[in-house]
């Protein structure tokens, strides 16, 4: 729960800071009559998110096991990717995102189409609601208990919507930069678990060579070998008679660390690979950017909603340049 509380708030914040960039300029340029437009736009996006999750859900009622596994493990790959790219994306992205958002409306706005605004805000959401979706998607599938882990992401969605209203506002200030900074390591140790959970999976399924395919080294009783002996497709640990798989203890480690009572030695190299390749750019990323610069180039700003009542060109240029972050986001 804890896990997904987590992934619903980051992901969820992201999106309200989307939205409330667009509907800050569109109130600046004193367009409030195409708001619906918008907003039709954004329903559409979570409609998606919301379908996507309900086939990815019951879809796999209708497979075998082993169709199950390789579903679960490729969509599992594929988080991982999106995550991956989302982390290192956000800060490149961040420092630009306002004025892109302000463009896609100004070019909506000129062309004078309903489709093209509710374009501008299915696109914005979207990509959110895709990632967030099989994110959950795959967490829960490792974590096998649904009920707990969906209450988390429904919980963390319903803050990051109040938290994103509340910094339009003004009414909280929140460092953003240090907020999308955490949250993005976080977000690299639970990528990490997560490609883990995916190779499980896939030799499960007998796609990837494991303890569960005929590759697997035995002992004499015909045992899948444990530790040096197992490597490279036995275990490299087994403590289940320690820790429970089903356990709380278990659950905690597997949800904040990808850490399961038992792992194959191709799950533990690719933790550890993960963490050690896109960890340390992360890092990197982070020691590269200047300590005074941070918040402005990384994180992404609401534009005050003060109407200007005009529709020339340059007024609604020179709109874009105010307020580049947002009071309540300091």
């Amino acid at each position: 729960m804890l896990a997904t509380f987590l992934i619903g708030l980051r992901e969820g914040l992201e999106a309200a800071l989307v939205v409330g960039i667009l509907v800050a300029y569109l109130k600046r340029l004193d367009r409030k009559d195409v708001l619906p437009r918008m907003w039709a736009g954004v329903g559409a996006a979570i409609l998606l998110a919301l379908v996507i999750g309900a086939v990815l859900t019951f879809g796999a009622y209708a497979l075998t096991f082993q169709g199950q596994e390789i579903i679960g493990g490729t969509l599992s790959l594929v988080t991982v990717g999106m995550v991956t790219w989302m982390i290192f994306w956000m800060r490149k992205a961040g420092r630009t995102m306002k004025a892109t958002l302000q463009g896609g409306v100004d070019r909506a706005l000129e062309a004078g189409t309903v489709w093209a605004l509710v374009l501008v805000g299915f696109v914005s959401v979207a990509r959110e609601g895709v990632e967030t979706t099989l994110l959950l998607w795959s967490m829960v599938q490792s974590f096998g208990d649904a009920p707990s882990a969906i209450l988390g992401a429904v919980l963390g969605l319903v803050v990051a919507m109040l938290a994103g209203w509340l910094l339009a506002r003004g009414a909280v200030r929140l460092d953003l930069a240090r907020f999308f900074t955490w949250t993005g390591g976080l977000l690299v140790i639970i990528a990490a678990g997560v490609l883990a959970y995916a190779l499980s999976d896939l030799q499960e399924a007998g796609v990837v060579p494991g303890p569960f395919t005929a590759a697997a080294p035995l002992d004499a009783a015909g045992a899948v070998l444990v530790g040096w002996a197992g490597v490279p497709f036995g275990w490299a640990f087994d403590v289940t008679a320690a820790i429970r798989p089903d356990s709380a203890l278990a659950v905690l480690l597997q949800a904040t660390v990808g850490f399961m009572p038992r792992m194959s030695w191709l799950q533990v190299i690719a933790w550890v690979l993960y963490i050690a390749i896109v960890g340390t750019l992360f890092v990197r990323g982070l020691r590269r950017t200047a300590p005074g610069t941070t918040r402005s180039s990384s994180t992404p700003a609401v534009v005050s909603a003060t109407p200007v009542k005009t529709e020339s060109a340059a007024t609604r240029a020179a709109a874009t340049t105010v307020s580049p972050t947002p009071e309540g986001a300091s």
